[in-house]
């Protein structure tokens, strides 16, 4: 499974692998781990996260579990200006690992204000040998991007555009600018990212109205999405992939399923820690 974290951050839909988005056209019941110390647009007046939000998911491949995801809500600074760190960390486990090895890292810094404008993106993957080491500075007072290639001691420059947000921090800005109960089934949210070299492009997520998963922490009321992605590479069909939402002001990522060119992979929320507003659970 190449790109397993790439894979699993599009799926909560803040990720696009550059080579599968069709540009052209997520009752308090704590996980077990650390503390914490175009389109309709709807503005929240406080963040729907906070500093110390923390999520792990499990991902199945077939019988297979076959990796762990987590992403971590941190505090820093750039230039003086505070902002979000968000750590997003991805391995394989167990009989999987054997046989496809997968250390992934990506890091955001992104403001913490209304346009949440990212400032730096890192993107440190090892998976079954395939390696890619990049950082992204923003400088949007020239809008202007530079990706540093690491491993390939190459550098490349973007033209920024309005509302550009990189891998993660799309995923943080959706939770807190789009609110599903202002759009209308069937219509797409529109955001453009930056995070690899291929530049800038498209990423598209249908709306598909909501419904009732039943979850290892009982029922739960979401909103279901759908990115549209390309088919032939590594999904079955352009609108293979869903992703469920949590109805509630947190909208954490409750589970992910895709059918692929071989298989299905399912993503489900394994832990949580830290949210700022209470989970919500259908009591029966």
């Amino acid at each position: 499974m190449k790109n397993a974290l790439v894979f699993f951050l599009l799926s909560v839909g803040m990720l696009v692998n550059a080579q599968q988005i069709d540009s052209q056209d997520v009752a308090l019941n704590s996980g077990q781990n650390p503390s914490p110390n175009e389109s309709k647009k709807y503005t929240k007046n406080e963040s729907a996260f906070r500093p110390g939000e923390w999520l792990k998911f499990r991902m199945h491949y077939g019988f297979l579990n076959a990796s762990y995801a987590t992403l971590h809500v941190k505090s820093n600074s750039i230039n003086g200006k505070p902002v979000y760190h968000v750590v997003g960390k991805g391995q394989t486990t167990g009989f999987a690992s054997l046989f496809f090895k997968v250390d992934d890292t990506y890091e955001s810094y992104f403001g913490m204000d209304e346009d949440m404008k990212p400032y730096k993106f890192v993107r440190n993957i090892n998976e079954g040998g395939y390696t890619k080491d990049y950082v992204i500075d923003f400088d949007h007072e020239r809008d202007k991007a530079i990706l540093n290639d690491k491993k390939n001691k190459k550098t490349y420059k973007f033209d920024l555009q309005d509302s550009i947000q990189d891998l993660l921090s799309a995923f943080y800005y959706l939770r807190n600018n789009y609110d599903p109960k202002d759009l209308v089934q069937g219509e797409a949210v529109k955001l453009k990212m930056l995070y690899d070299d291929d530049g800038i492009f498209d990423f598209k997520l249908k709306y598909l109205g909501t419904e009732i998963l039943k979850t290892k922490f009982g029922k739960v009321k979401c909103y279901k999405f759908r990115p549209l992605v390309q088919s032939g590479r590594v999904f079955k069909e352009k609108e293979s992939l869903t992703l469920w939402v949590s109805a509630d002001d947190n909208r954490i990522p409750i589970r992910i399923q895709a059918d692929l060119a071989v298989g299905s992979i399912k993503v489900d929320l394994e832990a949580y820690n830290g949210l700022k507003n209470q989970f919500k659970i259908i009591m029966d």
